[in-house]
């Protein structure tokens, strides 16, 4: 998984023109005017054999009111918290202004990488500036030229070892997936130890209560709570013993509902969301009761589903819900119908503020958890598809009848199957469900995704292809010609 970076600061210091040098591509709008760039844009960026996502950020304005300027000053925040590194440019022909000292400041705060860039820095004129930046206390500067391509080398060498610490940390915190299984290995799953804790991720909407829910687990304010959490990359991932089973926990950003600004960091948190289950075992996708499935939250859910992730949905702010039986029953209809690839996944009511069906939560974890590493040996399989086939017998298209012939599981986290079976390619979709939705209610395995894969066995009569030596009665008969 590559490194984010980001790039950020006064507007017209060369941003977009150093992103759109990374990625090759003029993707970003280049204008003298300050200000051109209003939104988000991500990319992959890649200098020499080195990529990683590249972000171009808004430039950065004093701004903080609900303004244009301080609503892109905030997704300019939101990028510098979410990117694993920034690139903190500044113009070297202008010099180091006040406003380059403020956001300094500002970054160390939120981001343990920050990367000092000297732009626009050809030339003797940019001899003053650079040893003016030295005063930011960030650091020794780049001197590079965005525009011709100067300093790249330099930036390279800087980046190298941070991706290299990245890819180490991406390799410790990988969870175990797609484990390949035999008839000898044990049925139980295997048990989180605090070397590898059970890993999940919390994934919601802004404002439904991610951190707070954290922060009331670990029992302590270890996260900042609101629409804008001031958090760095680094310290959304917390290990906790949770119900006496150790956990790490990862904190996500919150997936934003489409505006005119914020469109591109809706599309960045569902970037940060994806790392976030990449990461993860167990996925609790966070709804806030009084607006539950919005599309970014099916969005989320769908992806935990396709990543193989097992799922478990939470109900946040039940403190607050009056009618809470009818409420229920129409949050599992809803369950039901927009997702139905997670049918009987865990849907758990919970209390974020107070505390309260934590408990259940844990549980319902530790259970999504169990089942997702399921293990069926290939006798139950092998009999389990005999009575399937007899209940409901696969069809013919075309008049060629599809024989399966035999059933075992090859992995597991999550369960993965694979059928022999003759002409897997006219197999349609509807008889695959069918076999899957069965293996969910005959075997106990609710709401975790099951692979089901068709291979094809081929045509195992021996004497196919095969000439006798000896010539048949028939034909003796025929040689003889009628007595």
């Amino acid at each position: 998984m590559t490194f984010t970076l980001a790039i950020v600061g006064r507007p017209n210091v060369g941003k977009s023109t150093l992103f759109n040098r990374l990625v090759g591509k003029k993707l970003a709008l280049v204008d003298d005017q300050p200000g051109v760039t209003r939104d988000l844009r991500e990319g992959e960026g890649r200098i020499a054999d080195l990529r990683f996502t590249v972000i171009d950020s808004a430039g950065l304005e004093e701004a903080t009111d609900d303004s244009l300027q301080g609503r892109m000053r905030r997704l300019t925040e939101r990028a510098v918290e979410m990117a694993d590194v920034c690139l903190f440019m500044i113009d070297a022909r202008a010099g180091v202004l006040p406003a380059d000292e403020v956001f300094a400041d500002i970054l160390r705060k939120k981001n343990a990488n920050v990367i000092l860039a000297a732009n626009k820095g050809e030339g003797k004129a940019a001899d003053a500036t650079i040893l003016e930046a030295y005063a930011l206390g960030l650091g020794e500067p780049i001197r590079m030229s965005a525009e011709h391509g100067e300093g790249m080398g330099e930036l390279m060498d800087v980046l190298r070892p941070i991706a290299e610490a990245h890819e180490e940390k991406a390799a410790a915190d990988a969870p175990e997936i797609d484990v390949d299984v035999g008839e000898d290995d044990e049925d139980a799953p295997r048990i989180p130890t605090r070397a590898k804790p059970l890993q999940i991720a919390v994934v919601g909407r802004p404002n439904a209560g991610k951190s707070t829910l954290i922060n009331k687990i670990i029992g302590e304010e270890r996260l900042l709570t609101g629409p804008e959490a001031g958090i760095t990359r680094d310290a959304i991932s917390v290990q906790q013993d949770w119900g006496g089973v150790p956990m790490r926990i990862f904190d996500t950003a919150g997936m934003r509902k489409k505006a005119k600004v914020q469109e591109k960091l809706e599309k960045l948190s569902v970037s940060d969301g994806l790392r976030a289950v990449k990461f993860a075992e167990v996925v609790v996708v966070l709804l806030d009761v009084e607006i539950p499935f919005e599309q970014q939250d099916l969005r989320i859910a769908d992806l935990a589903e396709r990543e193989g992730r097992a799922v478990v949905v939470a109900i946040n702010k039940w403190d607050v819900e009056d009618e809470k039986q009818t409420k229920l029953k129409e949050l599992r209809e809803s369950f039901e119908r927009l997702l139905p690839q997670l049918r009987g996944a865990p849907l758990v009511t919970v209390s974020a503020k107070t505390g309260k069906g934590l408990d259940r939560l844990q549980q319902a974890i530790m259970r999504a958890h169990e089942v997702w590493n399921r293990r069926i040996s290939t006798a139950q399989l092998n009999r389990w598809l005999t009575g399937m086939l007899e209940q409901h017998p696969p069809p013919a298209p075309g008049g060629k009848r599809i024989k399966m012939r035999y059933m075992t599981q090859v992995k597991t986290r999550p369960p993965a199957f694979v059928v022999m079976t003759s002409h897997p390619d006219l197999m349609p979709e509807s008889y695959k469900r069918y076999l899957v939705n069965g293996l969910r209610v005959d075997f106990d395995m609710p709401g975790t995704p099951i692979r089901l894969y068709l291979r094809d066995q081929g045509d195992k009569n021996p004497y196919k292809d095969k000439k006798s030596s000896q010539p048949s009665r028939l034909s003796k008969h025929l040689k003889k010609g009628p007595s």
